[in-house]
């Protein structure tokens, strides 16, 4: 008889917790609203500058959320993640389902780590491997198309340095 009770009592622990929000949910099921945007500059090795209008992942949840479920990404577009002081950014691609390149940038508006062409979906952790100020999601093959290298500037008003 207690054997039985013991049973009953230990099928029905997780129900009970997850009704009290003991245990850790599946995360977002949907994108997120548009984000208010701003203009980023990223000007190349050789001067020339590429325009594009981001959204601000400035709040937890909004970074939480990212791209999630989003079909696909702009290509003047994309959204960057202002982690307010310089640390290692660590991305995954969990409920992405575009590729993208993400583009690891330091305090001081240079681009430290490009990631290109990730793969949707992926729980593998993307790595800046320095302390960075900022991470940009775009769409796949805007590094390619446009020759982004390591070291070129990208100018926004996070980094003290916006386009006019």
């Amino acid at each position: 008889m207690i054997r039985r009770d013991v049973l009953a009592l230990l099928a029905a622990a997780p129900l009970a917790l997850s009704a009290a929000g003991g245990l850790a949910d599946d995360g977002p099921t949907a994108a997120q609203p548009e984000l208010p945007k701003e203009k980023l500059v990223i000007v190349t090795r050789d001067g020339k500058p590429h325009d594009f209008m981001v959204e601000m992942a400035v709040t937890p949840k909004q970074q939480e959320i990212g791209l999630m479920f989003r079909a696909s990404v702009p290509p003047d577009g994309g959204m960057l993640f202002d982690w307010g002081a310089p640390r290692v950014s660590q991305m995954w691609m969990r409920n992405t389902v575009s590729s993208l390149d993400m583009i690891f940038i330091d305090q001081d508006g240079v681009i430290r780590r490009i990631v290109e062409n990730t793969v949707p979906q992926s729980l593998a952790i993307i790595d800046s491997l320095v302390p960075v100020k900022a991470t940009l999601e775009a769409a796949a093959g805007t590094a390619a198309r446009l020759d982004i290298r390591v070291g070129d500037k990208v100018r926004a008003k996070l980094f003290g340095n916006a386009p006019s």
